[in-house]
């Protein structure tokens, strides 16, 4: 399976090619945007992004656990995990299109 990866220097490009900004203001807009997006989730509040999707911290219990590799119990400690769930808008979209 061929992925591609999409990394910020190309969302940025992208906003310039589309939006007209300079390419300082766009790569400020997309690091602006993930850190109020960091922000928020480390706040523990959810962030809905209409037509595409929510993101939400979720708080895990501490549990025991294995080590995979060598089978041997181990403690998982408490931690949150970020979450996402697409809206039904983007899986329709993202379903639409056969993969190529």
């Amino acid at each position: 399976m061929n992925e591609s990866v999409v990394v910020k220097s190309e969302l940025a490009n992208e906003i310039y090619n589309q939006l007209g900004l300079n390419h300082r203001e766009s790569r400020e807009f997309v690091d602006n945007f993930f850190e109020e997006l960091r922000c928020i989730l480390e706040r523990h509040e959810e962030v809905k992004l209409a037509g595409f999707g929510n993101y939400r911290t979720r708080h895990k219990t501490a549990r025991p656990g294995r080590n995979p590799k060598t089978g041997m119990e181990a403690s998982i400690s408490e931690r949150y995990v970020v979450t996402f769930k697409a809206s039904n808008k983007l899986r329709k979209r993202v379903n639409q299109f056969p993969r190529g």
